[in-house]
């Protein structure tokens, strides 16, 4: 499953992507997974390849499953193979985080690191906090949240944002406002009944295979190798 950067527009691509690493893996299922809520195949004893969030992973998932690497998708301001939260308002709306923060901030989830615990740790560190919340579902529709209105601000993940600049009319809409700082990005996972070794040689050659249109539609540059420690030394806001 690759659910996590699977818009319209990217499927064919992440398809690809996945017959490939398929092919040099040798064994795995026809095609990827899209009909399954992502908890049952982030759990399931049967994972072969998946991507998850980095603040599900250290919450509930990292001793069920085996980090197999970290997508690096080249984005301004990080390292390789992280990303960071982008703080977003209304094109139009002058106000700065501290005063947009007085009113309804639009997120996906409160398990997500980068549209819940990221940002909420940057507002706490500059002693700000949210007057009023709004709990989404999806980044794409707390971009929307915004751009309609029904929220002051949101926070999404840089390459979302990037996504959506590049396939939606919300870059138009919409402004960049603050950036937290970069935190490891989705790492991809296996099963513990996994070769995890295996499943990370086989999305390196994928990668290296991929057409330049799909690595430049997915934004892929490479697999990083990122510690688990990376990813648990992250804190949790309260």
């Amino acid at each position: 499953m690759l659910g996590m950067y699977d818009m319209p527009a990217l499927q064919p691509a992440n398809d690809r992507f996945w017959t490939l690493i398929r092919k040099h893996l040798g064994f795995g299922p026809d095609y990827l997974t899209r009909d399954v809520d992502f908890w049952d195949i982030w759990k399931s004893p049967d994972l072969t390849f998946a991507q998850t969030c980095g603040m599900p992973y250290r919450i509930h998932l990292q001793s069920k499953v085996q980090l197999v690497g970290t997508p690096d998708y080249g984005l301004d301001g990080c390292p390789p193979g992280y990303y960071r939260s982008i703080f977003i308002a209304r094109q139009g709306d002058p106000r700065d985080l501290s005063q947009l923060s007085t009113g309804t901030f639009a997120y996906n989830e409160r398990l997500s690191q980068s549209g819940w615990a990221g940002p909420i740790i940057h507002l706490k560190a500059l002693n700000l906090s949210p007057n009023a919340t709004l709990e989404t579902g999806g980044h794409a529709v707390s971009a929307d949240a915004v751009a309609e209105g029904h929220a002051d601000c949101a926070a999404l993940d840089a390459l979302t944002w990037e996504l959506l600049k590049e396939h939606s009319d919300l870059g138009k809409s919409l402004r960049e406002v603050e950036a937290t700082v970069p935190t490891p990005a989705l790492p991809y996972i296996t099963s513990k009944n996994q070769d995890a070794h295996a499943i990370t040689c086989a999305i390196r050659a994928a990668i290296t295979e991929l057409q330049p249109c799909d690595r430049d539609l997915l934004h892929l540059r490479g697999l990083i190798d990122i510690p688990a420690t990376d990813y648990l030394s992250i804190p949790n806001p309260a």
